[in-house]
């Protein structure tokens, strides 16, 4: 059985989520469904609620990898001259 929230858990409604990531509410409980979120059905109905922590280690997540790409597209945009010299070989004859 999950943990059950402790009064230092702050759980959000799928509208907030999506307002604060600038997404749809459907694109939110597909990021639940994907783990990507930390959400939980409460309620009765139950209605999903994601804990807050878990949007901020979220886009913790993202800004790490968007900084991760653009290091990838600036190395690939590198000369190898400019990496590694001009890449004249000389003989010593």
């Amino acid at each position: 059985m999950p943990d059950a929230p402790t009064s230092d858990v702050r759980l959000l409604a799928p509208a907030q989520v999506a307002e604060v990531l600038g997404v749809t509410v459907d694109e939110v409980v597909d990021l639940i469904a994907e783990g990507r979120l930390r959400g939980m059905r409460v309620g009765s109905p139950a209605q999903w609620r994601v804990e807050e922590a878990s949007v901020g280690e979220y886009v913790d997540d993202q800004a790490e990898e968007a900084r991760r790409m653009a290091l990838w597209r600036q190395s690939n945009a590198a000369s190898f001259p400019e990496l590694w010299g001009t890449g004249v070989i000389r003989n010593a004859d």
